[in-house]
C-alpha cells in the first residue's frame, strides 16, 4: 500500500456495555487522528451506545467476564454493573477521557461515519428519532459493506 492510498477501518459494535463500546470508540478516534477513514456500525445491543436515552447510562458487563476481578456470584447482584460503570467512568475522568456521548460527538466532528443497523432497530422497536444526532443513517448490513469497501473490518 502506498502512502497516498486511502486507509479505512470499519468497526462493528454489537454490545452495549461501557467496557464493550470503548475499544471501538477509541480505535475509531485513533484512526481519525491518523487520517484513516472510520465507519462505525452499531447493531443489536450496540444500539444502546447511540440511543439517546441509554448513552449516558451504559453499564460494565461483569457476569461471564472471565477476567473480571469480581466473583460471578457477587457480580450478578443487583446494581453491581452500575457500580462498576461508575468506577470505570471515575477512572476515565482521572485519565481525562471523554464520556460516551462526548466521544460520539468527537468522532462525528472528526469525520467518522456512524450508522445504526436497520434490522436491529426494527427488532428493538427504535426509530431514528431515538438515536443521538451523530448517527448519519439507519442502514442494512449490506449497505454498510457497500459504504466501507476496502476497509479493514473489526467486530467488537
Amino acid at each position: 500500500m502506498s502512502l497516498t492510498e486511502s486507509r479505512k477501518i470499519a468497526l462493528i459494535v454489537s454490545k452495549g456495555g461501557l467496557d464493550d463500546a470503548y475499544p471501538a470508540l477509541i480505535l475509531a478516534n485513533a484512526a481519525r487522528q491518523s487520517g484513516i477513514e472510520a465507519f462505525i456500525f452499531f447493531t443489536f445491543y450496540g444500539l444502546d451506545v447511540i440511543t439517546e436515552e441509554k448513552v449516558d447510562h451504559l453499564h460494565v458487563n461483569l457476569v461471564g467476564n472471565a477476567t473480571s476481578p469480581m466473583p460471578s456470584m457477587i457480580a450478578g447482584l443487583p446494581g453491581m454493573e452500575n457500580i462498576a460503570a461508575k468506577m470505570m467512568l471515575s477512572r476515565m475522568q482521572e485519565l481525562d477521557l471523554p464520556g460516551p456521548r462526548e466521544m460520539l460527538e468527537i468522532l462525528s466532528d472528526s469525520g467518522a461515519q456512524l450508522y445504526a443497523c436497520e434490522l436491529a432497530m426494527k427488532m428493538f422497536k427504535r426509530t431514528k428519532d431515538d438515536l443521538v444526532p451523530q448517527v448519519l443513517e439507519v442502514i442494512t448490513a449490506g449497505d454498510f459493506y457497500d459504504l466501507s469497501v476496502g476497509a479493514q473490518i473489526v467486530f467488537t
